[in-house]
């Protein structure tokens, strides 16, 4: 017989509802589709099988990786096709906001504190990495570049624009219209005619 609370793996009712609404999340949100974290259940461990836990920790850990990669590559895509350190300074602040939607999963409330405290230091770990790939590229840059000027106004946008403040900093409550996740995709443009 299952402790209070839990039922066995399969079983229709409000477990399998926490499990599914969670999934269903998962599965969207990892592919970049706006969808509303808002209504999430709470979980708990000792409400589910083991495995079912494991199960759910697991779908919850590849979708963060799933987002964050996509997130890596479109900044690695902007960062490479910006004309100007304007450009490049955008591209972070931009991607910024993406890590902030990233550890907002990580961190999301209806987790129990022990795994939100455990993707939390995933995502960190991966930002700075990030944050030191993009310091190490440009050391390698100034190896054999000619024009000393750039690789030093690169080194300040930067030094001024780190992936690594969204550790610290508290996430925007509105970006404000302009900044995007590189990660959600293609947005429409409307040019006037």
């Amino acid at each position: 017989m299952k402790p209070a609370g839990q039922q066995a793996a399969g079983t229709p009712g409000p477990l399998g509802g926490r499990y599914h609404a969670w999934a269903d999340f998962l599965e969207r949100w990892s592919a970049g589709e706006p969808v509303d974290d808002t209504g999430l259940p709470a979980l708990t461990p000792t409400d589910f099988p083991e495995d079912t836990w494991q199960r759910l920790g697991a779908r919850i850990t590849e979708a963060l990786q799933q987002r964050l990669q996509a997130w890596a590559d479109a900044l690695v895509a902007a960062v490479n096709a910006a004309d100007d350190e304007f450009a490049v300074g955008r591209a972070l602040a931009q991607a910024r906001t993406g890590l902030h939607r990233i550890r907002s999963l990580a961190g999301h409330p209806q987790l129990p504190a022990d795994l939100r405290e455990k993707l939390t230091a995933i995502i960190d770990g991966q930002t700075r990495r990030a944050q030191e790939d993009l310091e190490r590229e440009l050391e390698r840059r100034a190896s054999y570049e000619h024009d000393q000027q750039a690789v030093d106004a690169r080194r300040r946008t930067l030094r001024d624009n780190p992936l690594t403040a969204v550790i610290t900093a508290t996430p925007p409550a509105d970006p404000g219209g302009w900044s995007y996740d590189p990660a959600d995709g293609p947005r429409r443009r409307i040019v006037p005619g």
